[in-house]
């Protein structure tokens, strides 16, 4: 059961009530779950998604590239609801069926191509050590780019952000939802 709950319409302040439809107006057309919890601060709220759309929905990379980059957040912060929409999601945009469930029993999947590679590789690495050995790093710029590589990182870092908060607020998912990605260890921290 979700920590925070959205405030009703008739109860927003004009500044979460604002934020709202900036959400709803915009490419998604809803409040996305994070955004939840981010109206505690509306302009956080604001900026966020915002951001969340340009990385999503208007980035370089196709989106079963932007989707891999996701699966494989959503993975290491076992967010079980960022891993329900995103599987759907990458899946419909091409994704390998063989590479998400990889993903979801971390192992390394068998990728298709070099960018593929390039992202799960960056992701991982940066993830396992807080850095991109310059080895790496060249073979990134050669898969996607300047630009794209400063969007994939830009993509992780927010949908590290969209895990965090979801995870921290349990937001998204009805109260005995199973997820395909099984408890992690301190999923059943005592309060």
């Amino acid at each position: 059961m979700a920590r925070i709950e959205l405030t009703p319409e008739g109860q927003r302040t004009p500044e979460e009530q604002r934020a709202c439809q900036e959400a709803i107006s915009g490419i998604r057309g809803r409040v996305p779950a994070p955004m939840i919890a981010w109206l505690k601060n509306p302009e956080l709220a604001s900026r966020a998604q915002k951001l969340g759309e340009l990385l999503r929905y208007q980035t370089s990379l196709e989106p079963r590239y932007s989707e891999l980059a996701i699966l494989v957040m959503a993975r290491h912060w076992s967010a079980h609801y960022e891993w329900f929409a995103h599987k759907r999601i990458g899946l419909e945009a091409g994704m390998d069926p063989q590479v998400v469930a990889d993903i979801a029993a971390r192992r390394v999947p068998t990728l298709r191509d070099a960018k593929e590679q390039a992202i799960y590789d960056v992701a991982t690495t940066l993830l396992a050590t807080r850095r991109v050995p310059r080895p790496l790093y060249d073979r990134a710029v050669a898969a996607l780019g300047e630009k794209g590589l400063v969007e994939l990182i830009g993509m992780l870092g927010y949908y590290s952000l969209v895990s965090m908060t979801l995870n921290t607020f349990e937001l998204g998912l009805p109260e005995h939802f199973q997820t395909e990605l099984g408890a992690e260890p301190g999923d059943e921290v005592p309060n």
